[in-house]
C-alpha cells in the first residue's frame, strides 16, 4: 500500500523551522535552518497511517502547526488516550494525540509523546485542543501522566482517594469483591447449558 502524497506535505513543513513569531525576529538564514532538527523524532506509517512520534518539548509547536498551517488543517482532536509500556525503558508512558482534518478530506494523523514513569510530565494541550480538557484529566486518571499547566488536572473517573492508576500494565489485577445479595451463581461447567 503506498502512502498518501500528504503524508510527506506533513513530514516537510514539520521539517521546515517555524516562521518568527514577531517580525522583529529575522528567520533563520539557508544555510542554518537546513542544520535545524525537525520538530518530530521520528514517524510510522503503518496500515496507511501515519504517525509522529514527538518530544515533549516540541509537543505544542506540533500541534498548533498540524492544525493552523493551512496546507494541513488538523482542525478536530477526536482525543488523547495513553498506553503503558513498561519493557520501554525511560519511555514507558505514552500519550497519543488522534487528530482528524475537516478541511482536507478527513485525512486522519496521530501524535504520540513518550515520557518516562519515574518523571511522566506532558504539557497540556488545552489551550490547543480545548476538547483535550477531559481526556487529559481521563488519561491522568487511569495511567498517570501528569499534563502541567492543566486548568484543572483531577481524577475524573476514580474515587479521589484512589491509589494507584489501573490501566498500567503493574496494576495489580483481582478487583474487589463484591457481595451478591441473592441468587448464586453456578459452577463455571454448569452455565447457559454447559455440564447438562
Amino acid at each position: 500500500m503506498t502512502s498518501p502524497a500528504w503524508f510527506d506535505d506533513v513530514l516537510a513543513i514539520l521539517r521546515t523551522p517555524p516562521t518568527p513569531a514577531h517580525d522583529d525576529v529575522p528567520p533563520l538564514p539557508d544555510d542554518v535552518s537546513d542544520g535545524v532538527p525537525p520538530l518530530f523524532e521520528s514517524f510510522v506509517v503503518d496500515r496507511g497511517e501515519l504517525t509522529l512520534h514527538v518530544s515533549p518539548d516540541h509537543l505544542a509547536d506540533v500541534l498548533s502547526i498540524l492544525r493552523d498551517h493551512p496546507d494541513l488543517r488538523f482542525d478536530l482532536s477526536l482525543g488523547v488516550s495513553g498506553v503503558h509500556y513498561p519493557d520501554q525503558e525511560g519511555r514507558e508512558l505514552h500519550a497519543v494525540y488522534h487528530l482528524r482534518s475537516i478541511t482536507h478530506e478527513a485525512r486522519s494523523i496521530r501524535v504520540e509523546v513518550a515520557v518516562a514513569l519515574a518523571d511522566p510530565h506532558i504539557p497540556s494541550t488545552v489551550a490547543i485542543y480545548p476538547t483535550h480538557d477531559w481526556h487529559e484529566r481521563e488519561t491522568f486518571d487511569l495511567l498517570g501522566i501528569i499534563f502541567d499547566d492543566h486548568p484543572s488536572l483531577a481524577r475524573i473517573l476514580m474515587p479521589d482517594d484512589w491509589v494507584g492508576h489501573p490501566l498500567r500494565k503493574d496494576y495489580p489485577l483481582g478487583g474487589i469483591g463484591v457481595q451478591f445479595s441473592s441468587g448464586s451463581v453456578p459452577p463455571r461447567d454448569h452455565r447457559r447449558g454447559e455440564g447438562k
